[in-house]
C-alpha cells in the first residue's frame, strides 16, 4: 500500500522526470505532487516525514539532471497559484517559492524597485534561485533576502532572517530546506532606467545563450574572478561529445542534450571536461548542476 494512499488527487507514481526538466533526461521518481493548497502541501511533508521518504523540491527543472535509473522519494513541485504570490509593500517584495524569477524580476521594476533587474532572463523559480542564491556578476538573490519562510517536518511555519542564513558565491545554507516563501527589500529607482537595463541584459543574456529548442543546461560555477565558459572554450572544448551530450558551441558553460541523449552521457561528458580544466587550465571547476 502506497504511503500516499489518501493523497491520490496530487500525488503520481513513477512519474517520468525526463518531462519536468531541461535536459528532458532522467528516469522516474517513486512519487511526484503537485499539491493545490498551503494545507496540502503541509500534509504531504508530514506524511513523508513520518514515512522516512526523502523530499526533493523541484522548479522549473532547469538546473536539475535527474540520473537514468531515476530518484528514490517524493518530488514535490509548487506549481499551484497559491505557491507563486507576489507581494509589494513599499520598497519590500514577498514572493511565494514557486513564482516564476521572471515574474519576481519584472513585478519588482514595474513598481519602480531596483537590486534584481540584472536576474531578467534567468530561468527557473525563485524558490530554486533563492536555494542556490542565483545571480550575477554584479549582484544576487541573497543580498537582497530580508527575511525567508521555510516549512517545518512538522509542516509548520518558521522564519529564518538574513543574519541567519548563509548567503555565499551560489549558496544560501537552504538547500535542505522546504522553501515556502521569502521577502525583498530592494531600492526605489525609476521604472523606466530600469526596464532600459533590463532590455540591454536580456539581449546580452539570450544572444550567449545555446538556441530556445535546445534541451540544455548549465553545468559549473564560475571560479573567483574567472567565468567557466571561457575557462572550458580556452581548453579547447566547444563541441566536445560523448554519445548525444555535447558541449555547446554557443557557451562552453552549457551541455546541449541531443535526441539520443542519456544522463549517464551527460554525466560521462561533466567528468571530462572537469579533468581537461584542470590538466590544462589548473582550475577545479565546481558543479553548479543539481544531480539526483
Amino acid at each position: 500500500m502506497t504511503p500516499f494512499k489518501d493523497f491520490e488527487q496530487v500525488v503520481r507514481l513513477d512519474e517520468p522526470m525526463g518531462m519536468h526538466t531541461w535536459f528532458h533526461l532522467g528516469g522516474p521518481v517513486e512519487y511526484f505532487a503537485d499539491p493545490r493548497t498551503p494545507d496540502e502541501f503541509a500534509a504531504l511533508v508530514r506524511r513523508a516525514r513520518e514515512e522516512t521518504i526523502p523530499i526533493h523540491m523541484l522548479g522549473a527543472g532547469s538546473n536539475v539532471l535527474v540520473r537514468d535509473e531515476g530518484v528514490s522519494g517524493l518530488v514535490i513541485r509548487l506549481l499551484a497559484p497559491a505557491f507563486a504570490d507576489i507581494q509589494v509593500e513599499g520598497n519590500a517584495i514577498r514572493v511565494g517559492a514557486g513564482a516564476k524569477l521572471s515574474h519576481v524580476v519584472t513585478s519588482a521594476a514595474h513598481a519602480g524597485l531596483a537590486g534584481i533587474e540584472q536576474l531578467v532572463g534567468v530561468p527557473g523559480t525563485f524558490g530554486g534561485a533563492l536555494c542556490g542564491n542565483t545571480g550575477t556578476s554584479s549582484t544576487s538573490v541573497g543580498e537582497w533576502v530580508e527575511s525567508v519562510r521555510v516549512m517545518t517536518d512538522a509542516g509548520e511555519i518558521a522564519t529564518q532572517t538574513h543574519d541567519e542564513l548563509l548567503f555565499a558565491y551560489r549558496e544560501s545554507g537552504l538547500d535542505q530546506s522546504i522553501i515556502v516563501d521569502a521577502t525583498l527589500r530592494l531600492e526605489e529607482d525609476d521604472p523606466r532606467e530600469l526596464a532600459r537595463r533590463m532590455q540591454k541584459q536580456w539581449i546580452m543574456r539570450r544572444t550567449s545563450q545555446p538556441l530556445g529548442h535546445q534541451c540544455a543546461g548549465v553545468i559549473f560555477k564560475d571560479p573567483l574572478g574567472m567565468r567557466a565558459g571561457r575557462i572550458i572554450s580556452d581548453a579547447g572544448l566547444k563541441g566536445t561529445r560523448i554519445g548525444g551530450a555535447v558541449v555547446s558551441e554557443r557557451r562552453a558553460n552549457f551541455i546541449v542534450a541531443e535526441p539520443e541523449c542519456t544522463s549517464s552521457d551527460v554525466l560521462r561528458l561533466i567528468d571530462l571536461v572537469r579533468d581537461q580544466v584542470r590538466e590544462r587550465q589548473e582550475v577545479e571547476l565546481e558543479l553548479a548542476l543539481n544531480i539526483w
